[in-house]
């Protein structure tokens, strides 16, 4: 492996270090509570639309991406 390619592959992991990605699940009040404190800290990057989870299952599902930093 050249110079080169270390500091790229050195440069991929760091970006990739920088974000936590996840599921959350659960009733839409919980939910917009634990948005709300991600956004309140400044670490809420991105997030999904609700998700119904479907049948008798009253939950939801969001996506969230959260700074790691």
């Amino acid at each position: 492996m050249t110079t080169r390619e270390r500091a790229h592959a050195r440069a991929n992991n760091q970006r990739a270090a920088q974000f936590t990605e996840l599921w959350i699940v659960g009733p839409a009040e919980d939910l917009a509570v634990m948005i709300d404190a991600a956004n309140r800290t400044g670490r809420l990057v991105f997030v999904s639309a609700p998700t119904p989870m479907g049948g008798d299952d009253t939950r939801h599902r969001r996506y969230l991406r959260l700074r790691t930093r």
